[in-house]
């Protein structure tokens, strides 16, 4: 994928997140955000798997416990859901994690308790956007 790719898929999942977000508001448990949000992808045609297992593999080793991805987005763009009082440095070091270790270039984490969905959604990207 381009960075324009990229971009473009990154509106979508934004603009399905804002239409998730009028319709419930603030307030509720991420888990209901995670799955209305899987079904406003779905039915805009995107392709989306959830709660994905991130194994962590340490100087070879497959390890027993691994991470969860809360949404994967065309298999490109990896989603991290929050439903909290604010965006933390520790929730943005968590999806630059993931991406790194999924090897996977842009991230979008949303955070749904806030009034105005804009001030909840950070975007990370893991290296350069058009090279894999």
């Amino acid at each position: 994928m381009k960075e324009q790719a990229y971009n473009l898929l990154t509106y979508q999942v934004i603009k399905c997140a804002i239409e998730v977000h009028k319709q419930l508001g603030p307030g509720l448990m991420e888990s209901v955000y995670d799955y209305c949000l899987f079904n406003e992808l779905q039915q805009e045609g995107i392709s989306v798997k959830r709660q994905l297992i991130l194994p962590v593999v340490y100087k070879g080793i497959i390890l027993e416990k691994g991470f969860v991805i809360d949404q994967l987005i065309e298999d490109e763009v990896i989603i991290e859901l929050k439903s909290t009082e604010g965006i933390f440095p520790i929730h943005e070091a968590q999806l630059v994690t993931y991406l790194k270790l999924s090897e996977k270039k842009i991230g979008l984490l949303i955070n749904f308790n806030v009034a105005v969905l804009k001030e909840g959604i950070r975007r990370k990207i893991n290296g350069n956007l058009n090279h894999k």
